[in-house]
């Protein structure tokens, strides 16, 4: 008797651990607004700082740090839906909203340093004219000027 209602405690707690782990395991409810609004953030700057790279407004060891740091904000968000059963709160989106914030103003204040943050290339100077190699003929008067008539 004593084994049989040992068996049946143990399937029982199977049975609620089976049940209940969905639940806190992994990443429920990706599509909540909040969850959505940090996420799209995150993978916009992480398509910034690709392009930056690409375009040479940032270097790699730039590059890694803010992916770096990232990737921490992301494993924070996942933590924090974890524990909040699938969403993450208006407290916590306003958390991950000022830590994205520093990365981004990192990224502008990084690709200014280099010198391109208006988009040219890094040290570029502003763009002169190139003086022709051959010579033009002189511009014939305008029509009805003192001068022409």
């Amino acid at each position: 008797m004593k084994v049989k209602l040992m068996a049946f405690a143990a399937a029982a707690a199977l049975l609620t651990a089976a049940l209940a782990l969905p639940a806190w395991a992994g990443d429920l409810n990706q599509d909540h607004p909040r969850r959505a609004e940090v996420n799209g953030r995150l993978n916009n700057q992480k398509r910034r700082v690709n392009q930056g790279v690409k375009k040479g407004g940032l270097n790699k060891k730039q590059a890694r740090r803010i992916h770096r740091e990232d990737r921490a904000i992301r494993k924070e968000e996942r933590r924090m839906a974890r524990r909040d059963g699938g969403h993450i709160t208006k407290a916590d989106k306003r958390k991950l909203n000022r830590q994205e914030n520093h990365v981004s103003r990192q990224i502008n204040r990084d690709e200014a340093r280099n010198g391109s943050h208006a988009g040219g290339a890094p040290g570029a100077a502003a763009a002169v004219p190139a003086t022709p190699a051959v010579p033009t003929a002189p511009a014939a008067p305008a029509a009805g000027s003192a001068t022409g008539q």
